[in-house]
């Protein structure tokens, strides 16, 4: 969705159109794959951050417009919603000191930003949901105004031919209605991506998932949505009911969500671009003008307008990434799990356990995912979203002897984490070949979490509760909630070691 969209009507022969470039995009596909036409392996790794505006009340500002002027840098770009911003970070070799590089980067990138907000009354904070954000915040008026989400807004919501209808049952319950895609606008994130081979992908992709759910526990950062607590990680059920586009009747006939977690495991990079367009209508049908069959046959390298827009309309937790870099084109898994913040030190954390647990599980000589259901998977995702910190995940147990038997236990997610994956994680950021006192350090926030049983969810509820507690309404507690979040953030102290509680 970074490609500028340029509105226009959209009539039957352009969708017809678009239908037979998605074939011949996959075709070309499958030729670059059969001809070993991509990127050999760079170990690149790139890192995008989903940003909140919020005023100095706690309250979210709709001034990205007005930030971006002042901040004047390409490193940033608007997102959904006019209180959102993005910033992206350069790729990075893995390797070194590269964790501590990238901490100095986005302390220096953000606070630079920060100040820039602060002319016109507002500030970033990185938080998975701004816990002050109300429905009526989340309208179509307060979309960015860029051609792109407009033209989205409009096919998605032409598709669903209803009101999207929120409904996340949670601590509390939460029910609404909504007119536009407005509400996805509330979910902010950490895109993680790393470039991987043909051979390599589909390893890389399936070790994404299976660790989905252990991302969550650690790094929820959610509890909150339109003033209701609901999940520890809020963001996956609300996304997936915001894009959705189906009604009622093809909900119960069990056609997909364009958000959700998949349903097996892959053997190929293609399998993906393969399912998205067999199982999502488009909803930007946009054509280019390259014919990339020929492009191929003449040794050149397509561009893949529509399968590329096409991908970025199905909201997989791992999405697969088809690029071009320097002329050659590339693959890469885009991690889609993590909310944003809370510090930048909380988010190189969740960076360092996620690319040194998958670099170890994708190369294991029996991996997890022949020992661990498909199904089981997205269950464990689903409870690390519902509890966070608290979840308890089933995972295969050891097997002495080298049984093919793989035995499920059900054991907390610290201590899976504590025992099982931060070792592994070691183990993969070593073959990375990133520095021990890097590894280390970050590791070990992740461990202090653990050791704590907090995380930036867990610090925001028991914050909220506090400030109930101290004779403050629901509105208020939630206000003085984000302000500590924000005074706490910006020290860049991890989130396990923040007191918790609304200060002075």
């Amino acid at each position: 969705m970074g490609d500028k969209v340029v509105a226009g009507g959209i009539d039957l022969a352009d969708r017809q159109r678009h239908r037979a470039k998605l074939r011949q995009c996959l075709e070309a596909l499958a030729r670059l794959l059969e001809e070993k036409r991509f990127d050999r392996p760079r170990n690149l790794m790139g890192l995008e951050i989903e940003l909140n505006l919020a005023g100095t009340d706690g309250m979210p500002s709709m001034v990205n417009a007005e930030v971006l002027e002042r901040i004047a840098s390409g490193d940033f770009q608007t997102e959904l919603g006019r209180f959102n911003l993005e910033v992206n970070i350069v790729p990075h070799r893995l390797s070194g000191s590269v964790l501590d590089q990238l901490a100095e980067e986005l302390r220096t990138t953000l606070s630079y930003a920060d100040r820039k907000a602060m002319e016109v009354d507002s500030g970033i904070v990185m938080i998975g949901i701004l816990p002050t954000l109300e429905d009526h915040h989340l309208v179509s008026a307060n979309l960015s105004a860029d051609e792109r989400y407009a033209m989205l807004n409009e096919q998605v919501v032409a598709a669903r031919g209803e009101h999207f209808a929120i409904d996340i049952e949670g601590v509390e319950r939460l029910t609404c209605t909504a007119e536009s895609i407005a509400p996805e606008a509330a979910c902010t994130s950490v895109q993680l991506h790393l470039q991987v081979t043909p051979r390599r992908f589909a390893a890389v992709w399936n070790s994404a998932q299976a660790v989905a759910a252990a991302q969550i526990a650690v790094g929820a950062n959610s509890p909150f949505l339109f003033g209701r607590e609901v999940w520890r990680e809020s963001r996956p059920p609300l996304f997936v009911q915001s894009t959705d586009t189906r009604p009622p009747e093809l909900m119960a006939q069990g056609v997909r969500p364009r958000t959700w977690f998949g349903e097996r495991w892959i053997d190929s990079a293609y399998e993906l671009f393969e399912e998205n367009l067999r199982f999502f209508p488009p909803v930007l049908p946009i054509s280019a003008d390259e014919d990339p069959v020929r492009v191929v046959a003449e040794g050149g390298v397509p561009r893949l307008h529509e399968l590329t827009l096409h991908n970025g309309t199905v909201y997989r937790w791992n999405r697969p990434v088809y690029g071009i870099a320097d002329g050659v084109p590339h693959l890469r898994v885009e991690n889609r799990v993590l909310p944003a913040g809370p510090t930048v030190t909380d988010v190189i954390a969740n960076t360092a356990f996620y690319y040194g647990l998958v670099r170890a599980l994708a190369e294991e000589p029996r991996p997890v995912w022949t020992r661990l259901p498909f199904p089981v998977a997205a269950e464990n995702f689903d409870a690390a979203c519902r509890h966070g910190i608290d979840a308890w995940l089933r995972w295969p147990k050891a097997v002495k002897g080298g049984g093919r038997a793989a035995a499920l236990e059900r054991v907390p997610a610290v201590r899976l984490v504590q025992e099982e994956l931060l070792p592994l994680a070691a183990a993969g950021l070593d073959a990375w070949g990133v520095e021990p006192s890097d590894r280390d350090r970050y590791l070990g926030v992740i461990e202090g979490r653990c050791r704590r049983r907090t995380n930036g969810a867990s610090w925001q509820a028991a914050t909220y509760h506090r400030a109930l507690e101290s004779g403050l309404d629901r509105h208020k507690a939630l206000a003085v909630t984000t302000r500590r979040y924000c005074e706490l953030m910006r020290t860049g102290a991890p989130v396990h070691t923040w007191p918790a509680g609304p200060g002075d």
